[in-house]
């Protein structure tokens, strides 16, 4: 399924999407190779809101235009059987975010449930 330009990603060996980080794609036109390569080579780590969860952060400066890219993901599996990320959330943050503390937009805390660490 795609929405514009956008194509949806596919479940698969790697990667499980919720359909909470789809919807935040749209919403934050983020691609799936922008949130792979978030993954991949991010500039910051920090613990998830959820238990067991990582959010990780990519700086995204354009010109004057300051902003940070995050992706919360859980893993999932056994590294003996394979482990799976589970894309939780993705979101924009403007500007540079306070380290130590993960900036989660309102509208992505309210569409979570207002899960607290």
């Amino acid at each position: 399924m795609s929405f514009g330009l956008l194509k949806f990603p596919k479940n698969d060996k790697h990667f499980t999407w919720t359909d909470h980080s789809k919807t935040k794609m749209i919403q934050y036109f983020i691609s799936e190779s922008k949130i792979r390569n978030v993954i991949k080579k991010h500039d910051r780590s920090e613990s998830g809101i959820a238990p067991k969860t990582v959010a990780v952060m990519q700086r995204n400066d354009r010109g004057k235009k300051k902003e940070e890219l995050w992706v919360m993901y859980q893993k999932i599996g056994s590294k003996k059987l394979g482990e799976k990320l589970n894309i939780i959330s993705v979101w924009r943050y403007p500007g540079v975010s306070p380290k130590k503390e993960v900036p989660i937009p309102e509208d992505v805390m309210e569409e979570l449930g207002g899960i607290n660490s």
